[in-house]
């Protein structure tokens, strides 16, 4: 190897490379959810999330699962309803989130 900097066409597909996978891993999101930097809703669906995976994955009791998820800040309100595997949480009036657990095979998901 000679130490020479990379330059001309490599450097030009190099360039090309790293523009495309800038662009498509920033592009929009695959379940239609924009964050936007919205640090409450990242935490509402964390925690809906997590909640769901212990109380139906892991068959851990809601006490413990409200214990090992804790957040900060931390989320104001979240319900687990064993009749339709789902678990809802919410911070502030406008950001919530549900987490529904799909089965052994995907675990919990959200919606």
């Amino acid at each position: 190897m000679t130490g020479k900097p990379v330059s001309g066409k490599p450097m030009r597909r190099l360039l090309v490379v790293l523009a495309g996978l800038a662009l498509s891993t920033s592009c929009g999101s695959e379940s239609g959810r924009i964050y936007d930097n919205n640090d409450l809703q990242l935490l509402t669906s964390y925690a809906a999330k997590e909640l769901c995976s212990c109380i139906f994955v892991m068959g851990q009791s809601e006490s413990f699962c409200g214990k090992w998820t804790k957040a900060a800040p931390d989320v104001k309100t979240w319900q687990a309803d064993h009749t339709t595997s789902t678990v809802d949480t919410q911070a502030g009036l406008f950001y919530h989130a549900r987490a529904r657990y799909l089965g052994r095979r995907h675990g919990c998901v959200l919606e």
